[in-house]
């Protein structure tokens, strides 16, 4: 199937709805787009006709967007692009959809900082969870009782190193001895 792809530029006008689904979370928004023309009349920018868009984002996508996305933003919104036609009341509508790849704010109009989000491990089967017990006792059997622990890293205590789970590394300053030539 081939699928048209978009990339538009524009506002958000609604709140992000998010809710969680069978399929994972989901999370829905309008979108105003606004082309502006140059006006030679009036030797200036001028607004053209504003086009809405329903964005839907789903699973990991929706639930950042829900948590990084307020009313009035700058974003950059790309996927694919449907158009529905149905009828209501007697009337014939249309609404314009785009299932968004990707969203990241519009940095021409602003700055934003971006924060990686920290993921749980995901849970095994029962399954996988009996084999990975049987290779950790297969394991545990090999390991000779005198041979020790491996040497651990400077501030590193019974395998853990002493910072919060989600800081960032420390780095090492780059001096003449460490610098790559």
């Amino acid at each position: 199937m081939n699928d048209t792809v978009v990339t538009v530029v524009g506002n958000v006008a609604t709140g992000v709805e998010f809710r969680e689904s069978a399929a994972g979370g989901v999370a829905r928004f309008r979108f105003a787009v606004t082309g502006r023309r140059w006006d030679r009349q009036k030797s200036g920018w001028a607004d053209g006709p504003t086009s809405f868009y329903t964005v839907w984002a789903w699973r990991t996508l929706g639930a950042n967007l829900a948590a990084s996305v307020s009313v009035g933003e700058p974003l950059v919104v790309h996927g694919r692009l449907r158009v529905r036609e149905d009828e209501r009341e007697g009337q014939r509508r249309t609404s314009v959809e785009i299932d968004a790849v990707a969203v990241g704010h519009d940095l021409t109009r602003g700055t934003a900082a971006f924060r990686r989000v920290t993921r749980a491990a995901p849970s095994l089967t029962e399954r996988h969870k009996s084999a990975t017990e049987g290779e950790e006792r297969g394991r545990a059997r090999l390991q000779e009782p005198d041979q020790g622990r491996l040497p651990m890293p400077d501030g590193a205590r019974d395998g853990t190193l002493d910072r919060a789970p989600d800081a960032a590394p420390a780095r090492a300053p780059v001096t003449a001895s460490t610098a790559v030539p």
